[in-house]
């Protein structure tokens, strides 16, 4: 009986140090952006059963801004890095609006990365680490995703990084 009671208030503990998305975004110093209009003729969500297709994003600063130029000759790596990590707080602020919680998340599946490169440039996946590394952060193992770096030759508005992901809700 000690031993049920043990673990009954082991596992109540865990509950009440378990952080919501949003208190994990707070204790990062990090407050969702409000959103921008969408750049074209598209719509920033789909959402099909419990999946949700988000377009692709950038790294739109507070000014209304983006971080522009190309990794590798414009940017360093760890600017593009930082560039990407905006770029996924501005897709979170889409999933908040959306759904009022980021609570409703059950997992990120997949992301697709662009990062707007010079010719010789090859770390794109150390850019694109700037997004998940974030995402890992705030949703812990939910936010592990399946993922793709992708080096192109520019970009809408010469963002440095455009990002679109999918995501999986539970049950809504």
């Amino acid at each position: 009986m000690k031993n049920i009671i043990a673990l009954a208030l082991l596992l109540l503990s865990f509950n009440l140090l378990a952080q919501t998305p949003e208190q994990k975004l707070n204790q990062l110093g990090i407050k969702l952006p409000p959103l921008s209009e969408a750049l074209g003729s598209y719509v920033d969500m789909v959402r099909v059963g419990n999946l949700v297709y988000l377009s692709g994003r950038g790294p739109l600063r507070a000014d209304g801004k983006y971080i522009t130029g190309k990794v590798g000759r414009d940017l360093s790596t760890e600017e593009g890095f930082q560039a990407a990590r905006l770029t996924a707080i501005n897709q979170l602020a889409i999933l908040k609006q959306a759904f009022g919680s980021l609570d409703k998340v059950k997992r990120i599946v997949k992301v697709n990365g662009y990062v707007n490169t010079a010719d010789s440039f090859t770390e794109q996946s150390k850019v694109m680490n700037g997004f998940s590394d974030l995402l890992i952060e705030v949703f812990g193992e939910q936010g592990r995703h399946a993922r793709t770096s992708i080096g192109v030759f520019t970009l809408p508005q010469n963002m440095a990084v455009e990002v679109e992901m999918i995501i999986e809700m539970n049950d809504l």
